[in-house]
């Protein structure tokens, strides 16, 4: 029997001491191993050091994601992963960026302040214009104008990101920055808080792990499942023979226990003498994720079974943020003449 949460509950007591910071992340549906590394355990971190607000962006899913049911299933998954994972709605504030209708309005009035020459020099908008040939929207062109709303809306100071991330963040300032010089100081140029995010690669051991590449490790998936995965990654591959010595700094699955136990250099070493084989080693690992995600799977498979309970969370966090984005908003239209 799972215990209801209260239809809006109130914020940590300390907010007004803390620094905000908000974060967006991709309704993909249930969370991933590299979704967890890269992003989840520093939202889970950060909650307990900043006034944390975190937003399911499925306005900016629209760009590549058409179909409606999926994309509500999808959200709901994510959200149901952020919370069996570590967040505390008593301690953040987690939300669906569609809730709150004030993003796009500030983004409408973003673009009016942002040169296309900008947009078109983005390394994301290059790249989606090569993996979706097909659907080139104009959301792909405008995506960065929404995500400097959607930090704005809320005068966050302060975005969570890992250093290969920081030209992103940088495009927003550069709005900002903009619209302050065009109708007077408004909003705060965001600081980037660089969090040790590393980049993990998927089961083909080149690539980022992406459900879009399809080389995932579903780490609140059945257990069969994550060891059928884990016993699929590509190791070292010039490591034939089980006798040959192996290159564990090259080796993914090497790699990945660093963050499942304090003796990954023991393991590493074990490969690197041929004293342990690749198979022994995926074994291992999977095992231990496992292991180390029981807690945050069960949680997630019961949370999905209440969704109330999911969407409870969700809308709380959304009536919460409602007077801070709607006192943004109308600073923003009496500044810029409108009604």
């Amino acid at each position: 029997m799972m215990t209801e949460l209260a239809p809006a509950p109130a914020p940590a007591t300390d907010d007004v001491d803390r620094p905000r910071i908000f974060s967006g992340i991709q309704p993909s549906g249930v969370v991933h191993l590299g979704n967890d590394l890269g992003a989840v355990r520093n939202y889970v971190k950060l909650q307990w050091e900043f006034e944390a607000i975190y937003c399911i962006v499925d306005y900016h899913a629209l760009t590549s994601t058409h179909d409606p049911a999926l994309l509500r299933a999808r959200t709901r998954e994510m959200a149901a992963s952020l919370l069996a994972l570590g967040l505390d709605p008593d301690r953040c504030t987690l939300f669906v960026q569609s809730h709150r209708p004030e993003h796009t309005e500030l983004a409408w009035l973003f673009n009016t302040v942002t040169p296309v020459s900008w947009l078109e020099r983005t390394p994301t908008y290059k790249e989606k214009r090569q993996t979706q040939p097909d659907d080139v929207n104009h959301g792909l062109l405008a995506y960065p104008v929404l995500q400097a709303a959607d930090i704005a809306i809320y005068k966050a100071g302060r975005v969570p990101v890992g250093k290969d991330q920081a030209a992103h963040l940088e495009l927003s300032r550069e709005i900002v920055r903009t619209f302050n010089a065009r109708y007077g100081e408004t909003f705060p140029e965001p600081q980037a808080v660089y969090t040790e995010a590393p980049t993990v690669l998927g089961t083909d051991g080149v690539r980022k792990m992406s459900k879009s590449v399809g080389n995932t490790i579903d780490v609140l998936g059945d257990p069969a499942l994550i060891r059928k995965q884990v016993m699929s990654m590509v190791t070292d591959t010039k490591r034939i023979l089980r006798t040959d010595p192996g290159r564990p700094e090259v080796c993914n699955v090497c790699q990945l226990h660093r963050f499942f136990g304090p003796d990954w250099e023991t393991i590493q070493d074990g490969e690197r003498t041929a004293r342990t084989g690749c198979v022994d080693t995926k074994k291992l690992l999977a095992d231990r994720i496992v292991e180390h995600y029981a807690v945050a799977r069960e949680r997630y498979i019961e949370l999905l079974a209440h969704p109330d309970e999911v969407d409870g969370v969700l809308e709380a966090g959304a009536d919460r943020l409602r007077p801070s984005a709607e006192a943004t908003m109308d600073e923003v239209r009496h500044k810029m003449g409108l009604r």
